[in-house]
């Protein structure tokens, strides 16, 4: 806007007005489905599933255009894109009309949701019109277009009477069209583009548009929007469907009480842009997401009966919101998101003036995916938990997360800018007095660290450095007992009444694994990105969803298959702990003791499956939590289980790790790195021979863990194996934390080649056992191949490092000796974490390699002479890659090459 002239006021208001003239009406055809599709669904009889599909598809295409709507108008300017898309919406909107089939109306749908790209048009359009002390206030007024939603809500049920859906249909594409035509005639093309034309400049470039998006801060924006639009235009289309059902109104009076909803949620939106300029938009954000959380909550309890015992007998009561109430709560709630959709877009042209088609479009984009998602999940939701209320509970939990992430992201900026001032401040304000800085100060983020210095290392670093080493452990051990702790869950679930197949008890065995490894990929490249501290907190309190989602689950043995999958999937929340765990402490200990330290990190952490393995067997026999943790489940001998108890044992233990994370971790400056800085290990050779060598060892530890007790009480039924099985992931994880030193004194590669050596031999004494029926001879083999997993899992671990900080050496000779370890160790601390990725695949493929064996063969041992094929393929890559005379590793581990040295500074 610098380089144009200021329009007048004339110009000004022509442009808003008009714009939001032709928002409101594309929003009040983007949203027709939500009354005709009650009309549609009784005449094609559609199930839930597929009703929510229909009312979602415009929703769908009107984010996914978004995008490139937005690119469209910074490039061909706001008058001829929003032209051309009103009267394309025209002819989708008519064309309902002549549908026949579910299918040609999914398609017709597809064509009503251009209307809903509409509103990143207006945006880009707008926003050049006005100043940045008045775009907050314009923009505000430009989304009152919203009360589209309204509009329809108000008139579509009388026309819907008077004339049919197909009236609706007929008239809102009529209107549309001949909007798009008169906005062509009416309105002018922005400042920005004529000034861009009278100059002769040529448009932004597709990169220089989508440059913005590579910023984290677009995505949070985005997320709020998910919510503050996405969500109202969930609503705007469930509302109808949820008045009918749970209060019995017929559709005038439930599309007029949704009206009201969709009316706050839209007309308020000016007033947000006002509040936005006056008193900023982060503020107003606060204010969103504190009060929504306050009516959400109130909307998402369910209809419930109480009956307390009283001194003079029950007393007995229920709680239930009628609908006035109802609709007076969902008001509250919609003027609070009208606020927040101000305040949203008041932070965009402010951060990116010149990016607000692409910023916008893609924010739009995922605010309006929002719409569609939401929908579908409200569905799939009531079928799950048959409880209405579920939907309302859903956008809670999404407002949670907005608002900490929010919150921590204010923070972290005023820490950048005040971190030492904030240090020197007391915990409380009642402390002042007593409060002294120099002696209690303990800054989170540590600007100078210098491991390799002798003299820092002995007079600061190690201190900081097992500090943050021994509250690792304990966050990484619940990590491991909540990841595993469905191997246990699993092998019960039968003997309380849940009628799984083995294929399906396999399958829930091997699904944590899956999901684990999977989210490993992308909390490798977390700690670089937002800090080890932050993290390893956020990651640890994550595990509180599975462990209390289990506690829940396993009381009903109603509970459905498809929640136990998706529980399965959560307690990979803890597999993926560990990527981010090992990539942290890698930075914190220099490289002689960098072996052991994350060998004591991983083993010890580790630990987690065996302690779980031994814990819950004993924790589920009796009602430790009382009244709190809920009666206990009937075994088919008639005894009694407390198995929520599997679950629940953690969260107390869950917490206290979280506050020690965020109370006594650290964070390094030199640590930090972006994806793209760090994505250079997916050129390292070695980054993916290490990855299969760590599925070879890891990959094998955490699949037997998973496995074992299950193939334990196929193959030996008449043993309790359950008492026993904790063993084998405890030898495992003590052999990795005391061993580390070894492959720190002789050699990672030597140790590991002798590793592969010990794995064949042990899985080779397995399938001679169970050929033979022999237990002890199975679970003699078992711990032994634990054993060499452990030893395994620390000698590779310490084999990286050692490998970056060679290989870096040679690709940049005449590097600073400083910058080249810098780069070794944070390229080492990225390999370390996507090699354990990889390596936790080895969690699900062992167990469900185990269940097609059996499956096709009646037997196990299919899948263990796979496993030690593998083995030997690993010991043959070993030893060419590494251990052998003129391998990588040769020279090194026999002390007849040494790594550059990097001088203390």
């Amino acid at each position: 806007m610098a380089e144009t002239t200021t329009p007048n006021s004339a110009d000004q208001q022509k442009a808003l007005w008009l714009s939001t003239v032709a928002f409101t009406l594309c929003f009040a055809v983007w949203t027709i489905f939500s009354i005709i599709g009650l009309s549609i669904r009784s005449e094609l009889r559609l199930s839930e599933f597929e009703y929510g599909v229909l009312i979602a598809a415009p929703v769908l295409t009107g984010s996914l255009t978004r995008l490139i709507l937005g690119v469209w108008t910074e490039r061909f300017g706001g008058r001829l894109v929003f032209s051309a898309q009103m009267i394309l919406t025209g002819l989708a909107t008519f064309a309902l009309t002549w549908a026949d089939s579910y299918i040609t109306f999914l398609v017709a749908a597809l064509g009503v949701g251009l209307a809903g790209g509409s509103f990143i048009i207006g945006v880009a359009y707008v926003s050049k019109w006005y100043p940045k002390e008045r775009q907050g206030t314009a923009l505000g007024v430009f989304g009152m277009g919203n009360v589209g939603a309204a509009v329809t809500k108000f008139l579509a049920p009388f026309v819907l009477v008077a004339w049919g859906w197909q009236g609706v249909a007929e008239i809102w594409a009529a209107v549309i069209a001949l909007m798009g035509v008169l906005y062509y005639f009416l309105a002018k093309d922005d400042p920005d583009l004529t000034a861009r034309r009278a100059r002769g400049v040529a448009a932004p470039s597709l990169a220089e548009q989508f440059a913005p998006l590579k910023n984290l801060q677009v995505w949070r924006f985005s997320l709020y929007y998910f919510f503050v639009f996405g969500g109202f235009v969930a609503l705007a289309l469930w509302l109808p469907h949820y008045l009918v059902q749970v209060y019995g109104v017929d559709v005038r009076i439930a599309g007029m009480a949704a009206a009201v909803f969709s009316l706050s949620a839209s007309v308020f939106r000016a007033y947000g842009g006002v509040l936005s300029d006056r008193f900023g938009a982060r503020t107003v954000m606060y204010w969103t997401f504190g009060f929504s959380l306050v009516f959400l909550l109130m909307l998402s309890y369910p209809p419930t009966d109480y009956v307390i015992r009283g001194k003079d007998g029950p007393i007995a009561f229920s709680t239930e919101m009628d609908l006035w109430p109802f609709v007076a709560t969902l008001f509250g709630l919609g003027f609070f998101m009208s606020l927040g959709k101000a305040a949203v877009f008041k932070h965009i042209p402010v951060y990116y003036p010149k990016h607000v088609g692409a910023v916008g479009g893609l924010v739009g984009m995922i605010g309006g995916l929002g719409g569609f998602i939401l929908p579908i999940i409200f569905g799939a939701l009531l079928d799950v938990t048959g409880v209405w209320t579920s939907s309302f509970a859903l956008l809670f939990l999404i407002v949670l997360v907005s608002l900490g992430w929010m919150h921590l992201s204010i923070r972290i900026m005023e820490r950048q800018a005040h971190g030492a001032e904030l240090d020197r401040l007391p915990g409380f304000p009642e402390l002042k007095d007593v409060h002294d800085p120099d002696r209690t100060v303990m800054p989170h983020l540590i600007e100078d660290w210098r491991p390799e210095d002798a003299r820092f290392w002995a007079d600061k670093g190690r201190r900081i450095a097992r500090r943050n080493l021994w509250i690792s452990v304990p966050a990484l051990l619940l990590a491991f007992a909540v990841w595993m702790v469905w191997s246990v869950v699993v092998a019960r679930l039968p003997s309380i009444g849940f009628a799984f197949t083995q294929d399906q008890l396999f399958w829930l065995a091997a699904l944590p694994a899956l999901s684990g490894a999977t989210l490993r990929i992308f909390y490798s490249f977390m700690v670089p990105i937002f800090g080890g501290r932050l993290w390893t907190t956020l990651s640890t309190a994550s595990l509180l969803i599975p462990a209390v989602g289990i506690g829940y689950a396993v009381q009903d043995a109603g509970t459905p298959y498809l929640i136990f999958v998706v529980l399965a999937l959560l307690c990979g929340l803890g597999g993926g702990n560990f990527a981010s765990s090992m990539a942290n402490i890698s930075f914190f200990f220099p490289r002689a003791e960098k072996g052991n330290a994350m060998a004591l990190n991983a083993g010890l952490g580790n630990l987690g499956v065996s302690v779980m393995q031994f814990l819950v067997p004993l924790v589920i026999t009796a009602g430790v939590f009382g009244a709190l943790g809920g009666a206990p489940q009937a075994l088919s001998d008639g005894g009694r289980i407390w198995m929520q108890n599997a679950g629940f044992i953690w969260v107390p233990f869950i917490l206290a790790s979280t506050v020690a994370a965020w109370l006594g971790m650290n964070d390094i400056a030199d640590a930090r790195a972006s994806f793209r800085e760090q994505a250079v290990i997916f050129t390292r050779t070695h980054n993916w021979v290490m990855c299969l060598l760590y599925v070879g060892t890891f990959g094998s530890f955490i699949g037997y863990s998973a496995g074992f007790p299950l193939l334990s009480r196929l193959a030996f039924p008449d043993i309790n194996a359950l008492q026993y099985v904790f063993l084998g992931p405890l030898v495992g994880a003590l052999s990795r934390a005391g061993t580390g030193w070894l492959s720190d004194r002789i050699g990672g590669g030597r140790v590991t080649f002798w590793v592969f050596v010990g794995m064949i031999a042990s899985v080779l004494g397995v399938i001679w056992f169970l050929q033979l029926g022999s237990f002890i001879g199975f679970f003699a083999c078992f711990m032994a191949l634990f054993f060499f997993t452990g030893v395994g899992n620390a000698s590779t671990f310490q084999m990286i490092p050692v490998i970056m900080r060679k290989e870096i050496a040679r690709f940049a000779p005449r590097q600073d000796p400083v910058d080249l370890q810098r780069q070794s160790e944070r390229e080492a601390a990225a390999i370390i974490a996507f090699t354990s990725a990889i390596g936790g695949y080895g969690g699900f493929f062992i167990p469900k390699a185990y269940g097609t064996s059996i499956g096709l063969t009646g037997s196990p041992l299919a899948a263990l002479w796979a496993f030690c094929a593998f083995y030997v393929l690993c010991l043959a890559v070993t030893w060419v890659v590494y251990t052998r005379r003129g391998g990588l590793l040769h020279d090194i581990e026999r002390g007849r090459e040494r790594l550059v040295a990097v001088p203390a500074e």
